[in-house]
Order: C-alpha cells, then structure tokens, then sequence
C-alpha cells in the first residue's frame, strides 16, 4: 500500500526514546542466573490433560483450583475452547478436553458453563468429531474402548532402521509421544471416573448405539484404508494374545523413555511426551515416589507453569534458550549492549553453559558426528535443534570479540557449524531436529491426524542457518549455501512470498529469507527479491503495522492478513530493511511510528498468537491449498489440528531488533 511518511521528528524524538525504554525493560526482566523467558502460551487441552492426568496417577496436585479457574476464564462465549486467540470457532477437541477435566473435578453438567459447552459439542458434530489424542485420553477415562483407539505397538521399538516405520522417521515430538502411548496402548488402562462425573450425556442417544470406529479415510485402495485394517488387525491379535515377544519389547520401550527424561524432569521439552510418559510410567508399576516420576512432577512447578490473576497455567514447552538468545540480538541490534556489560556477559554465560554436547536422537542417523549445538529448552538434552542453533551463531558471532574467553566461543561455533552442517537435508534445507525427515507414508497411518508426523526442511530455519553461516564467513560459494539458496527459490510462492512454518505465517517466513539474502551479499534489487519486498509493503495495515492470522495457515486469501501486531510488524520491517530502506523508506517510517505509538511502559501488548508449533497439515510443511480438496486437512480456520502460540516475549525483542536496525539504516529523516 502507498503510505505518507509521518513528520520525521515524530519518528525521531520517538524512536530513541523507545529503543531506550525497550532497553531498560528487557534488561529488567532478565533473571538473576542469565536468561530471559517469556511466558509460552498455547490452549487449554494443557490444564485440561494435565488435571486428568493427575486423575488417572491419584496425583493430589496442589493447584487444582488454579487450572480450573484458567479453564473456565478461556471459555468462549459460545460455550467452547479455541485454539488460538480470536479464532473464528471453536474446537471440539479442546472443548471436549476442557468438558471432561471440569466434570472429573465435580462440576456438574447443569452448571452454566458445562451447559454451553455440551450444546457446542453436541451442536457440531459430537465426540465422533474428535481427534485420536482426545479419544485416547476418553480411553484412559474409560470413556471409549480402547480397541477404536489407533494401536501403537510396543514391538515398533525394535523395527531397524531401513523399515520405514522405524521409529527414528517420526519427527521428534512424534516419536517422543509414541513410545509411552505404545505402553498405553498394549496395558489398555483404565482409571474410570466417579459413576456420578461420567459423561453420560455427551452420548445423548445410549453408549451402545454410539459408532466410535475410526474415520474411514481415502479411497478404497489407498494407504489409509490400508492401515485402518492393519490397525484392526492389530487389535485383534492384541486381543487373542498373539504378540510374541512383547514383554520384551515392553522393557525396552520403558528403558527407551526413562533413557530420555530431560534433566529437569520432562520428556521432550514439551508436553505431550512428558504427560504421556509419566502415565505409562506409572501404569507400568512406577509409583509417584519414584525419582523419575517424582522428578517429572516436581518439574510442574520449578518453571513450567505460571499463574495470572489467580489462575494457573501449564505451558506446552518453555522457550529460555531462543528467549535469550534473541533479547541478545535485540539489544546488539539497538547498539545497547553496553547499557549492561554485565548482563550481557551473563547471558552469553549461560548460552555457552547449555551447549548440548550429547549424542541424542539425531546421532542414529548421523553416528560420526560430533555433537553441538543447542535446544529450545534449558535441559532438553536429546533433541537440540538447528534453529536455535543458527541464531546462536549468529548472536555468538558477532558477540566473540566483546566476551572476555573468545576461544570458548570459538571453540562451541566451531562444534555447532559443522553439526549443522551435517544436518542439511537431501534437498538443500534444514528442519528443525532431524535430516531427511520427510517420509510421507507416516502421515496415512491412523495416530497421525494430529498436527504433524513428519519435521520435513522449512525455509524459516533454513534462512536463519544461512544467515548463520554468512556471519561464520561461509559465503555463496559454499555447496551448502548454494543448495540452501537452489532450495529457498524453489519454495518462493507465486506472490513473492515465503511460507513459515515455524511462525504465522508468510510475514514470518518472508522475513526470514530477506535479512539472510542481505547478510549473504546477494543482490537485493534482484527481481525475485523486489517481489517479496514488494509484497510484504503491499501487506501493511492502514495503522502503519502489519498483521496476519493463524487463519492464513487455511485459507490463502488471509496470507499477509490480520490486525496488526508488535512481532508481525517487526518482522516486516527488518524485511524491508534488508531489501532496500531507500526503496520503503515510507512504509518503513510509517512501520516504526506505529511501533513508538503502540509502546506502553517500554513494551508491546499482544493477544494475538504469532508462534506456530504445527499447522495442521500433517506433513509438516508448505501445501498448495488452491490444489486441495475441500475437508483434506479435517480442519478449517479455526485450525483444530493446529497448535499455535504466543511467545510471550516475541512482542519485545522483535521491535527492538527493527528499531534498532532502522536506526542503524538511518530510514528516520
């Protein structure tokens, strides 16, 4: 859109001011030991779970009236659950969640809210709409039959490495998950709740007259009817006792999960593995006093959860490690790191003390390599990932000559360019855990309608490890930038855009490859570059911000699209910065103003969720949506096979990084 640049003293006098207060506020919330951490916040199947789940181990969880006042406070008027903020309906399998963890802890169903939710549920569908994971949890209330549950088997630990069903080529999470739902799924426990808490009626027509079968899915040849009767199958055999060898496959599994407890006490360093594996555990024989269990619970409240108002809320992951490493490269980006020497060399203390220096998961396909990197998370030994990894060599590079024991930097960079390295995929990208995570047949199986199976290469991640790689000094004539590059231009969109995977949506992936371009000393006025600069100018909201929806992720219509945001705004304009600040240097302007304007008390508020954990879509990357059929991904808008996010401190460091970067290009005048 064509916008007049505002008075530049305005910007001016407006922009150092916010820049110094942004400064001051970051560095205030750090916390004493380095790091910074924002509040995660995602939906409310975590509380919901999380109290059946004390329900299911006998778990006297002392803030059971917290979690319920936070379920009750996110009930939409309509009587449901949403998956994301300001969604444009509800989800059933949140609301179903949410509906049976309040009737496990004594709400009656003719109280209000019970009230709104069962007409929701049973005014869209009912339970025979819900996903695999919400039935699995009605299973282990005894409220669906386990044998119309998706069979997991135990023996899937022992498929070697050439099967295609190797657990190794399910993504992480995936695979994290999978390993204590194959307990679950052989023992078929069942914790039933009080004969007076049951959800009757949510079965208005009898129990016994209620299909629970799995959806038919695909054609009648295909790979999905295929394993609907391999699972059938499966449950047969489970049933007669035809499962040679499963006391030892049992044993290995429950080794394979204690063996992958993170050193804080969860799974994964998000929450479904954690959950499910203390479950298992316990059903297994464990008891609560067991230090695996005990460990696991303990990490509830040691820095997973957090409370608002009086109500309590459990996080999905926690995020110190990208919080940290991205507040650094705000205040370097502000030129403010001599603000607080000593913060600063406090944080870059306690990035290089979680370098991941463990052979996890990633090391069974790439046994020779020699471990470097880092996770999301502060204790998530076994799955570091590449995107933490690319900032850190971004941040630790520039931040080497400043830190008083540039030799430990140099060494951790060293270790962490040639992990990533050897992480890049086939087709040029990197994905977040895993190399060539991309086999798409594990996407037909019945436990994979969740959000994604697969951690396929993403052009977010891939854009950060180039930029990465250019602050090492590896340049456009290196074989892995040029195949990254090959890959980056394959995935441009007929609009100019890029998708993001890893955040909503193509102002974020856009965003990411334009500042890597730049710092690759690629030709910025190139035409397939102006095309994305031009895009995201032609995107910006009449306020001077731009905005998209999570909905965007299911209708095309909606990409660029949305009330503008901090975040969006920032990812924007360090976009056009990169392209070109003369060329914009009106939206740029007008960008800024609306992040001065929008500052209250040194920060930004934002409701609006810019994070993206999965879209929905299965395969865990870029789809053509204008060449799907119509219900292809069994979710529409309200993205129900979708989890998204709001990183409560991507409101923060992302405008400091573009004003920081609008002054540093000089755009104010």
């Amino acid at each position: 859109m064509e916008s007049e640049p505002p008075a530049p003293d305005v910007v001016e006098s407006g922009l150092e001011r916010s820049l110094s207060e942004a400064a001051d506020w970051l560095l205030e919330q750090q916390h004493p030991e380095g790091y910074w951490v924002g509040m995660l916040e995602s939906n409310a199947t975590m509380e919901a779970e999380w109290l059946l789940a004390f329900h299911f181990m006998g778990y006297p969880y002392p803030h059971v009236k917290g979690l319920v006042k936070g379920l009750l406070e996110r009930q939409r008027s309509d009587g449901a659950w949403e998956t994301y903020y300001e969604a444009p309906a509800g989800d059933m399998n949140a609301t179903v969640e949410c509906y049976a963890a309040l009737r496990m802890v004594g709400m009656p169903p003719e109280a209000a809210p019970m009230r709104r939710a069962r007409e929701w549920i049973l005014g869209h569908g009912g339970l025979g709409r819900t996903r695999v994971f919400t039935r699995y949890w009605l299973a282990l209330l005894g409220e669906w039959p386990w044998r119309h549950t998706p069979n997991i088997p135990p023996e899937i630990i022992r498929f070697p490495l050439w099967m295609p069903f190797n657990i190794y080529h399910f993504a992480q999470w995936a695979r994290a998950t999978m390993m204590p739902i194959a307990l679950l799924s052989a023992s078929r426990p069942v914790r039933p709740l009080p004969p007076e808490r049951r959800l009757d009626e949510l079965f208005p027509e009898g129990r016994d007259r209620f299909d629970y079968r799995l959806p038919r899915k695909g054609r009648p040849l295909s790979w999905e009817r295929f394993f609907l009767g391999a699972d059938r199958l499966l449950h047969g055999l489970q049933e007669r006792g035809w499962t040679p060898g499963r006391r030892r496959s049992v044993v290995q599994v429950i080794e394979w999960i204690v063996r992958h407890q993170d050193a804080d006490g969860a799974w994964g360093g998000i929450q479904p593995p954690w959950i499910y594996s203390l479950m298992a555990l316990y059903d297994a024989g464990y008891p609560l006093t067991h230090p695996v269990l005990r460990k696991g619970l303990e990490a509830l409240d040691a820095h997973w959860s957090y409370e608002r108002d009086g109500a309590r809320y459990i996080q999905a992951s926690e995020s110190p490690v990208w919080d940290t490493l991205l507040g650094l490269l705000a205040l370097d980006d502000a030129g403010l790191l001599d603000r607080d020497p000593a913060a600063v060399t406090r944080a870059v203390d306690w990035i290089l003390d979680h370098e991941v220096r463990f052979r996890g998961d990633w090391a069974v396909k790439l046994p020779d390599v020699e471990p470097g990197g880092w996770a999301f998370e502060r204790a998530n030994l076994h799955y570091p990932d590449v995107d933490d990894t690319a900032v850190a060599l971004i941040v630790l590079g520039r931040l080497r000559a400043r830190y008083r024991d540039p030799a430990r930097i140099d060494a951790a960079l060293d270790r962490a360019t040639r992990w990533v390295l050897a992480m890049q995929s086939r087709n040029g990208g990197w994905a977040a855990f895993d190399k060539d995570n991309d086999r798409r047949i594990l996407t037909r199986i019945p436990f994979s309608d969740f959000g994604e199976t697969l951690d396929p290469p993403s052009v977010d991640v891939t854009a950060h490890v180039l930029e990465g790689l250019a602050v090492r000094g590896l340049g456009r004539d290196h074989p892995a930038v040029q195949r990254a590059l090959e890959f980056i231009r394959r995935e441009q969109e007929p609009d100019g855009s890029w998708f993001g995977r890893w955040g909503v949506n193509h102002l974020y992936g856009t965003a990411a490859v334009l500042p890597a371009l730049q710092a690759l000393g690629m030709d910025m006025s190139a035409a397939w570059v102006r095309k994305a600069a031009d895009w995201v100018a032609a995107h910006q909201n009449e306020d001077g911000g731009w905005g998209e929806t999570c909905a965007s992720y299911m209708d095309p219509e909606l990409r660029g699209h949305g009330p503008s945001t901090a975040s969006q705004t920032a990812w924007a304009l360090m976009a056009l910065l990169a392209a070109g600040p003369r060329r914009y240097a009106a939206p740029i302007r007008a960008g800024i103003r609306f992040l001065v304007v929008s500052q209250i008390g040194g920060t930004w508020e934002e409701p609006y969720y810019t994070g993206t954990g999965f879209p929905g879509y299965g395969v865990g990357e870029r789809v053509d949506l204008t060449q799907t059929e119509p219900g292809a991904f069994a979710q529409g808008r309200e993205l129900s096979r979708g989890f998204m996010i709001n990183y409560n401190l991507y409101r923060h460091y992302f405008p400091l990084m573009a004003l920081g970067r609008a002054r540093r290009a000089a755009v104010t005048g």
